[in-house]
């Protein structure tokens, strides 16, 4: 059975034609040529480097695994850390090369709501929380709440990519057509 990675479902709620273009066509985005996209694997690499020994008391972590690979049925990934807390459960922490702006994208939510449903069925624990690190603002630390419909919500979406993988299904395209323009695929979708 195939599987999808976070990264797929954000990029199926951007647009589905993400999907069609780049996982039945095979056209790749090249994604690794944006600074944003290689400085944040770099801050990555450094913050795994220098923080292997710290335990974040305030949010009462008591045991930490750090980039941890999973592979559960349907949705696979790497989770910066995962974090066994004071109260039993367990808690994805990601860090985000970019400033806190008073609020919290849908982007880096849906990353959590992923993470979570991989830490559960991996460590057999409750998620009801998960952490974003802000490495431009001093690693501010915020919290994310994970409530079950929104994990329920991923799995619906996770069935809506693999529909359009296994049946080569060409699908709309997004309904926000200010996004268009920054797509990496505007030159070859029919709109």
């Amino acid at each position: 059975m195939v599987s999808v990675t976070p990264s797929q479902i954000i990029e199926y709620l951007y647009c589905p034609r993400y999907t069609y273009f780049e996982y039945v066509l095979g056209i790749p985005q090249h994604e690794d040529k944006y600074y944003k996209v290689v400085k944040g694997r770099e801050i990555h690499d450094d913050k795994l480097n220098q923080n292997k020994d710290y335990i974040r008391k305030r949010i009462g972590v008591v045991k930490k695994y750090t980039d941890v690979y999973f592979s559960e049925t349907r949705i696979r990934g790497e989770v910066d850390e995962v974090l066994l807390l004071n109260d039993g459960t367990m808690a994805p922490l990601d860090y985000k090369f970019t400033e806190y702006k008073d609020r919290i994208f849908n982007t880096y939510k849906i990353q959590s709501y992923c993470y979570a449903i991989m830490i559960e069925k991996t460590f057999d624990r409750v998620v009801n929380r998960g952490y974003i690190v802000f490495t431009r603002s001093k690693n501010l630390i915020k919290e994310i709440d994970i409530p079950l419909d929104k994990k329920e919500i991923i799995y619906q979406i996770v069935d809506n990519i693999l529909l359009i993988i296994e049946d080569n299904m060409y699908p709309k395209a997004t309904k926000y057509k200010k996004q268009c323009p920054d797509c990496s695929y505007r030159n070859i979708c029919i709109k």
